[in-house]
């Protein structure tokens, strides 16, 4: 055999390994254009989260300076910017309402490009970020981690649709990762967005999406570490709870945060019959006023307390956790229906921070039924019983509560105490509250697509009776058909 044939016969095996080498996952262009854009919008998330979260603290900081100066201002502000954001967000920015979280998943969950760019397009996250500032310097009872989640997902989405990952799936995993990194990035919690992910986002982990999910949470959370630095989000709590008695204390919060999580959350939770329908009623007959009494109900609530309901209540929180605080006994309870008035006007904002602000309270009562026990972990297991009874999500709550804290030491008790509250939340809210809101969305585009296609079929119809013709009309000559091809 000649050198030539040699050369022929080996010369596809090398070929045939560079091209394996290249469809491989490590070398693939597709492959890697996809991890560039994670990466980089993993960066633009983090650096729009620290953003949001100083924009958020200076206008807050307005509100307060100014309600500090005179508490009868309030009684304009509020319920004036209540009415001004309940009437922007009656159009093309409704999306922005409410916390976010229930926008991420539903367009998670319907592979549908119009869908998904209704409710995640560039315009309706910095529309989020806007009105979520011009709440909070209303004085609204809103967090702003839940609208950092919708803004994660409409970015990634959008830089994912804009560079060509259209595809359904291929825009779901953006969607995705942009959700975990924005949580992660809000709170400084890089695990807690991971568990998010996995837990309320999705339902399921595919092996696929790990890599995605940790380096675009680990870049968010690098961006975030860059400029504020290594922080723990209420400080390094080192409280522990020994075994015996002070564990009553797991029984407690679990049972009593969990069920009033669970109430929050059927009470925010729309709904045809009872207070929830007559609510609903009004809010849709004359949405910017009634918007307006909510505001002026939530400053009513706030001339019971020193401090005020405003706001995230971080600041409430972090005191009460610290075991100084001249907050009223009944802070807890207060804050519990301040959320609800901001929530129920429908303006935008998250239920996060504002949860974990009415765990405190309700944790700092608790902590005179169990004496003998450190105040500080009650309070931590209630914050973290409270918001899972709220999400009813345990391990994301666990998870949060342990790494806003920077403490591993109640990792057990933690726990324990949020599966409890999960248990008993669902005794009152049988579907967790994002799920909810999300499965609501989902059942208001699936009415509009039939109604759209029953509307389709009845225009096609119309034009068809309209092409029979009269049978006394003649049929002209060009359009006859001899009876010997008429078959």
């Amino acid at each position: 055999m000649s050198e030539q044939d040699d050369a022929r016969d080996t010369s596809p095996e090398p070929r045939g390994r560079f091209q394996r080498l290249a469809d491989s996952e490590l070398f693939s262009p597709v492959q890697w254009r996809r991890r560039v854009l994670f990466w980089s919008g993993a960066v633009l998330v983090g650096l729009a989260a620290v953003g949001f979260a100083q924009a958020a603290d200076y206008v807050f900081g307005l509100f307060h300076a100014v309600v500090t100066h005179s508490r009868w201002w309030a009684f304009v502000i509020t319920p004036l910017m209540f009415a001004l954001l309940a009437w922007l967000t009656q159009g093309a920015l409704k999306p922005t309402r409410g916390s976010g979280i229930p926008q991420a998943i539903a367009a998670l969950k319907v592979e549908d490009e119009g869908f998904r760019q209704s409710l995640l397009s560039l315009r309706v996250a910095i529309g989020k970020m806007s009105l979520t500032l011009a709440a909070l310097l209303g004085g609204a009872s809103v967090g702003r981690e839940g609208p950092t989640v919708h803004v994660g997902a409409g970015l990634l989405y959008s830089l994912g649709r804009r560079f060509g990952f259209a595809d359904p799936s291929a825009a779901g995993r953006f969607i995705l990762a942009g959700s975990a990194a924005g949580l992660a990035a809000a709170f400084n919690t890089p695990l807690a967005g991971v568990v998010f992910a996995i837990e309320e986002m999705s339902g399921a982990f595919e092996h696929r999406m790990s890599g995605i999910l940790l380096t675009a949470v680990i870049i968010a959370g690098v961006v975030s570490l860059g400029i504020l630095g290594n922080y723990a989000y209420f400080g390094r709590m080192d409280i522990g709870l020994p075994l015996g008695k002070a564990w009553w204390a797991v029984l407690a919060t679990g049972l009593i945060c969990g069920l009033a999580g669970g109430l929050f959350a059927r009470l925010i939770l729309p709904h045809d019959r009872g207070v929830r329908g007559f609510i609903g009623r009004l809010r849709g007959h004359q949405p910017v006023i009634f918007a307006a009494c909510c505001g002026l109900a939530l400053v009513l609530l706030s001339q019971l307390t020193h401090t005020g309901l405003y706001g995230t209540g971080y600041a409430q929180a972090k005191a009460i956790l610290e075991g100084h605080t001249d907050t009223t006994a009944g802070f807890g309870v207060l804050k519990f229906f301040g959320n609800i008035a901001s929530f129920w006007a429908g303006i935008p904002g998250g239920i996060f921070s504002p949860a974990l602000a009415v765990g405190a309270g309700l944790g700092d009562n608790i902590s005179a039924l169990v004496p003998g026990t450190d105040a500080s972990a009650v309070v931590l297991l209630a914050m973290a019983a409270y918001l899972s009874g709220v999400t009813q999500a345990p391990l994301t709550a666990t998870v949060i509560s342990m790494e806003l804290t920077a403490n591993q030491q109640m990792a057990i008790p933690i726990m324990a105490t949020c599966l409890l509250a999960r248990a008993a939340s669902s005794l009152l809210c049988r579907k967790p509250v994002y799920r909810a809101l999300a499965d609501r969305l989902i059942e208001s585009y699936e009415h509009e697509v039939a109604q759209r296609k029953a509307q389709a079929e009845n225009e096609s119809e119309a034009d068809v009776e309209a092409m029979v013709e009269d049978p006394a009309t003649p049929i002209p000559p060009d359009t006859f058909v001899p009876p010997e091809h008429s078959l």
